[in-house]
């Protein structure tokens, strides 16, 4: 598909003493001032801003003090696991006694349930906790507080109407909560939670006679769960970003992250957002997409690099092994998607549902995601369930929001749904095996309603084009170190036309390039990841327009600038 590359609106550069080209960037993502810019923890939302945070804290310092059972519950992804690992080391830190219990999502789904509460009872907890999940969880929380158990929802997915009648419920989406940072993934909500029962547990004097606490020691769980979330990068959230990653690079991080870092290749005093996203975090999700989360877990508690590294190692195992089933599911999916352009009778769906007999439910998110990028229109996929369900996973483009779209057809057709939630760009449901072709007609009738054919065209954003004298080290180091760069704060991308002077394959699908700037003696190398290896190398073609970032290539010690090319295409 070839796509429309359309250059950032910059109306007004910053008035700040910054280079001019990192100016023109951050204008272009709506930086106004350098305030907006600082990442300093003093800039954080404050966690009082948070309803019912202060009930909440209270409520788990008496279980505490009282040494009351503490139960988490936790979610199957990344934001999950580092919530869930967040928590435990947190409350065992304060002197209370905290264990986890993260769902199996093949046998129980997703939430708190009241399967899962009865699973629960053999902890014996007397306060359960959920993070990254409870905002839906109505009979979960019912079934839990009928066992006289007290309950503190923290979540940050949007709220429905109707909410669960918990002890405590802190979610920035809840209706009447005024905390501004709207985007604050799981592991954000949860750290606030700690802030404040530090708070509470100090104004107790309970740190008089117990080892002091610093929940700011955690925040490199924060930046991986905030990053591998794919929450919009919003100012609190760049600041918790920031400061997660600077730990990291510091030495100061969990044995886990230390030993993903390792495992994936990536440089520690390095990293970068991008790293946490695509390195750390699938490897990490591995576990709960293909077996159990709570794997995941253990490598992001356990003190003990000997023991992170072992667990590091078995979650690479299972992320190949996932890679390997994504890429036969694609394959099915694309060609079954094939068969409908091939008929010139039948006009490939604006809303994309697709199911085959066989698909992994811990993939389908996945494979949501690799099919919307590739024909830019909203995809849901589908995986069978043990109980006669479809389990979907849907990914969205701009200008649909993916849980309004649900809403919708749940409140036009309350047969169709059995359950629904999540985001604007990605949500999760259940469907009847039996009402799939309905459901998947529903979906495109709502696509269509919701969206015009001008959103169903692929876009790049660009910065525009750079001058010779930027393609320098320098430059692409400024960059790198104005992140965090991520969802909603896209990192720096550059368009411009270049002679391709030579071109190689390596690694099988990864297009290896030398560049030459017309008119110029500036040679670049350059390299395009997981293109089509039967449509290139092409010797035919010596020119193209290229969308790229600059990166900084390090080989035996050595710094070379390269380009990393996202999009190209051939030019006359």
């Amino acid at each position: 598909m070839q796509k429309q590359i359309i250059r950032r609106d910059v109306t007004e550069l910053l008035s700040t003493s910054l280079p001019p080209l990192l100016a023109r960037v951050y204008a272009a993502r709506g930086i106004t001032s350098e305030n907006e810019i600082a990442r300093q923890l003093k800039g954080l939302h404050h966690y009082t801003h948070l309803k019912d945070i202060e009930v909440a804290a209270h409520l788990l310092a008496d279980a505490i003090v009282e040494q009351k059972k503490i139960l988490i519950v936790g979610d199957f992804d990344c934001d999950g696991a580092t919530s869930s690992a967040l928590g435990v080391l947190a409350i065992r830190a304060m002197g209370g006694q905290v264990d986890y219990l993260v769902p199996n999502r093949f046998e129980y789904g997703y939430g708190l349930t009241p399967e899962i509460v009865t699973v629960a009872e053999s902890y014996q907890p007397q306060v359960l906790v959920t993070v990254d999940n409870g905002i839906s969880s109505l009979s979960g929380v019912a079934a839990a507080r009928a066992r006289g158990w007290q309950v503190v929802v923290t979540d940050h997915h949007l709220a429905g109407r109707e909410l669960p009648d918990a002890d405590a419920i802190v979610n920035p989406n809840q209706p009447d909560c005024p905390f501004p940072g709207k985007n604050t993934a799981g592991v954000g909500i949860i750290f606030y939670v700690m802030c404040a029962l530090r708070t509470e547990l100090n104004q107790r004097g309970w740190f008089d006679h117990h080892p002091a606490f610093n929940p700011f020691e955690l925040l490199d769980l924060v930046a991986l769960g905030t990053v591998a979330d794919v929450v919009s990068l919003d100012k609190n959230n760049r600041i918790l970003a920031h400061q997660g990653l600077a730990r990291i690079r510091a030495g100061h991080c969990r044995p886990g992250i230390k030993a993903l870092i390792d495992i994936s290749g990536r440089s520690q005093s390095r990293l970068v957002a991008s790293d946490l996203g695509f390195a750390l975090g699938p490897r990490l999700n591995a576990a709960g997409r293909l077996d159990d989360m709570s794997t995941g877990i253990e490598l992001l508690l356990t003190p003990h690099i000997e023991q992170a590294r072992e667990i590091a190692s078995e979650l690479d195992s299972l992320n190949r092994d996932r890679k390997d089933i994504e890429t036969g599911m694609q394959q099915e999916a694309l060609a079954e998607l094939a068969k409908l352009n091939l008929d010139k009778e039948t006009e490939l769906p604006w809303g994309i549902s697709l199911y085959q007999q066989g698909w992994h439910q811990g993939v389908i998110g996945i494979l949501a995601s690799r099919i919307k990028d590739k024909l830019h229109r909203p995809v849901i996929a589908f995986a069978a369930a043990d109980n006669g369900e479809l389990k979907g996973s849907a990914r969205s483009v701009k200008g649909l929001h993916m849980r309004d779209a649900l809403d919708t057809i749940a409140r036009e057709h309350p047969e169709l749904i059995i359950k629904f939630g999540g985001h604007a760009m990605a949500a999760g449901l259940s469907i009847k095996q039996d009402g799939l072709t309905a459901f998947s007609d529903c979906f495109d009738k709502v696509v269509r309603e919701q969206l015009d054919a001008d959103a169903l065209e692929a876009e790049i954003h660009t910065d525009g084009t750079l001058e010779n004298h930027d393609f320098t080290l320098q430059t692409a180091q400024m960059l790198r170190d104005a992140g965090p760069w991520g969802q909603s704060f896209p990192e720096p991308c550059f368009d411009g036309r270049f002679q391709l002077i030579q071109q190689r394959l390596v690694g099988q699908k990864h297009l290896k390039m030398v560049l030459k700037i017309p008119d110029s003696e500036f040679y670049l190398d350059g390299i395009a990841f997981n293109i089509d290896p039967q449509l290139w190398p092409n010797p035919a073609i010596h020119r193209i327009r290229a969308v790229y970032k600059l990166d900084i290539n390090e080989f035996r010690g050595q710094q070379s600038l390269q380009l990393l090319v996202d999009y190209f295409e051939p030019v006359a």
